[in-house]
């Protein structure tokens, strides 16, 4: 019996991770993501599902970021009301992202209507917060390497893939008449030297390959330096200034806590304020508290030893507004980090609107700035950024370090890919931006001589599993 599988989003761009696989008459949505970024693909989040959501038999999500789980709420209000598998990680982040993001779009809901610039009279979210904590009853955690059984005959496990914390990739194994036949869905695929996770686990015995391409076609300039972080903090205490870093709230924001912990404890920066100021990151922290089980050795080893490890010596934890907008009030000798890590929104704005002025103050970028963001616009060099209807002089000392990306590059993507102990039979690389996929699929062919396919959006394939 051939099954088919639809690539319903991150086909031919880089977010909206939906495949559907469709085997022994039952459905399976991997993954069910919201698209983001250009307006183009934001407009994708409101046109009708490619199919009727009550037919779906059950959801498996790779991992918690919102272009793999954002699109949930939106199906089980059309009718969804199946399980939704996730490792036990991926349900906890769920249930701070996805209400978030019910509240943020109730938020931009309110503004449009409050300008009158949308089209829409009114303006509606395309889901609220509590469409979004309606979807948390549905999730079924499961364990790492835990089997279970989204449909007849067919068996599933999850394998640590790194990247962030509870994800993995999906292994799905069909038995017929005792013939079994493997298609594994890589998710995001994290770095082999991440300071907190563990690198990605090898894959065997697979026939198909679902596989991500976002940085296809790049690799990494370097890996993370503590070097320089280091130097960083540093030259901005000797300025007598704040240093204010940018970041994504789960994540990202617990990484950098371990590292600037790490070098308080070496003696290569001293112990000042380090205030985390973003509800967001606050609860994500409690996850990673939660969880060090899925960490890697060297922090599990930590913690055995009653480390602290995302817990420098002056950790100041901000949650409400006031106590937010009490760290203005400190002007040298503290880091601030603070969300989100692109300056698009958030509380990073008003630090910055504070700071950004004065060139006592240092200002870090540790992950990447997309084009037509406000953190892009700093690094380039423009003059003065535009928040809160106000022009900000550009004055701070800006600061760049690279090597916290959660993203595999290309070299790490065929290092793992090359564990596997068969040649697959083919290859789908899919949650990639077009020249990313296409120069991803050129590595591929070159290094093993595999039978790789880009699709399409709305492209279906018939394959033997």
């Amino acid at each position: 019996m051939m099954t088919r599988l639809t690539f319903m989003g991150a086909a031919g761009t880089v977010t909206g991770s939906r495949h559907l696989l469709e085997v022994n008459d039952t459905r399976i949505l991997i993954d069910c993501g919201l698209f983001q970024g250009p307006k183009k693909n934001r407009l994708k989040n409101w046109e009708p599902f490619p199919i009727d959501p009550s037919t779906i038999d059950a959801v498996i999500l790779t991992h918690a970021h919102i272009d793999h789980i954002g699109f949930l709420p939106a199906i089980v209000n059309e009718g969804f009301n199946g399980p939704i598998y996730c490792t036990r990680a991926t349900a906890e982040l769920a249930g701070i992202l996805l209400p978030d993001t019910g509240h943020l779009q109730e938020e931009e809901a309110k503004w449009a209507n409050k300008k009158g610039y949308s089209k829409h009279k009114p303006a509606k979210p395309l889901f609220t917060e509590d469409d979004a904590r309606a979807v948390l009853p549905y999730l079924k955690a499961v364990d790492y390497g835990e089997h279970f059984e989204p449909a007849p005959k067919v068996r599933a496990k999850y394998r640590d893939t790194g990247h962030i914390l509870g994800a993995g990739f999906l292994d799905l194994k069909s038995d017929r008449d005792g013939n079994s036949r493997k298609i594994v869905f890589s998710g995001d695929l994290g770095r082999p030297t991440d300071a907190i996770l563990r690198p990605p686990v090898a894959a065997y015995n697979v026939d198909y390959l679902v596989m991500e391409s976002t940085y296809g076609d790049r690799l990494h300039k370097e890996e993370f330096s503590a070097d320089e972080l280091a130097r960083v903090v540093n030259e901005s205490l000797e300025r007598n200034g704040v240093l204010v870093i940018p970041s994504f709230a789960v994540g990202r924001s617990q990484t950098l806590l371990y590292v600037l912990r790490e070098l308080e404890v070496a003696g290569r920066i001293p112990e000042v304020p380090v205030y985390l100021d973003s509800p967001m990151a606050n609860s994500a922290l409690t996850v990673h508290r939660n969880h060090i089980r899925d960490l890697n050795l060297i922090c599990r080893k930590q913690s055995l030893s009653g480390v602290r490890l995302f817990h420098p010596k002056k950790l100041r934890l901000s949650v409400t507004r006031n106590q937010s907008m009490e760290i203005n009030d400190i002007q040298k000798g503290a880091i601030i980090i603070s969300a989100s890590g692109m300056v698009t929104g958030g509380r990073i704005l008003h630090h910055l609107k504070e700071r950004l002025s004065d060139e006592r103050h240092t200002v870090l970028f540790i992950g990447y700035q997309a084009e037509g963001t406000r953190g892009r616009a700093i690094l380039e060099g423009k003059e003065s950024i535009r928040m809160f209807g106000q022009d900000v002089p550009v004055k701070a000392k800006i600061e760049r370090i690279e090597g916290f990306s959660g993203h595999a590059d290309y070299n790490e993507m065929l290092a793992w890919m090359m564990g596997f102990n068969k040649d697959p039979e083919q290859i789908f690389l899919v949650h990639g931006e077009p020249e990313a996929s296409k120069a991803m699929a050129g590595h591929i062919k070159k290094q093993f001589r595999w039978d790789v396919t880009v699709p399409k959006e709305d492209d279906q394939v018939l394959i033997d599993f």
